[in-house]
């Protein structure tokens, strides 16, 4: 079994991806998972390292996603605990339904982070530690907006984990504001 380390799976997400976009979200995704881990009492690391390598396949077998990552990480030893969290974050695909708070977190956030992303992208700070829930509120109702998001997806995981929409998106915010350098914002 690999050693469920940070540098591990950062290694093992860099072997397969090389564009920087994928990088971030990758990143964007570790971070938001680090701080709900944390606000529910779970294990940081472990959650930050499905975050970091849930679409460890994207960029070489889209096709595939994320079914081929699950294959890649049992060949490099990862526990069936991590493999499932990564296949239940694409529950629409896998079939493997959310069914412990960790699942149910990166199937929430993953679509979420990249949403919040794009709203602090069109402010003019280009930043995070200005941008309010309501901001991200009002251009979640304009359907014109980030029209790759899947907001039936975010819904769903806001459901999922019993959360108001509005609780969901002020938390993934919060989330990322510290890492909104790494993420070229700010």
């Amino acid at each position: 079994m690999v050693e469920l380390t940070r540098e591990a799976a950062y290694d093992l997400l860099a072997m397969h991806n090389r564009d920087e976009s994928h990088i971030k979200h990758a990143i964007a995704v570790e971070a938001a998972m680090k701080y709900f881990a944390r606000l529910f009492g779970e294990d940081e690391n472990l959650w930050g390292i499905i975050g970091l390598l849930h679409d460890l396949d994207w960029e070489e077998c889209p096709e595939e996603h994320p079914k081929r990552g699950a294959e890649w990480l049992r060949e490099a030893g990862y526990p069936d605990y991590v493999v499932r969290g990564v296949l239940a974050h694409a529950w629409e695909i896998t079939g493997v339904e959310p069914n412990n708070l960790m699942e149910k977190v990166i199937y929430a956030v993953d679509e979420l982070t990249g949403f919040v992303i794009a709203v602090a992208l069109v402010r003019p700070s280009r930043s995070l530690s200005d941008l309010t829930t309501k901001s991200v509120m009002k251009k979640w109702k304009d359907k014109a907006f980030a029209k790759g998001v899947n907001r039936e997806v975010i819904q769903k995981g806001a459901d999922l984990l019993d959360m108001p929409l509005n609780e969901l998106i002020d938390h993934v915010i919060k989330a990322l504001r510290p890492i909104e350098r790494e993420l070229g914002l700010g």
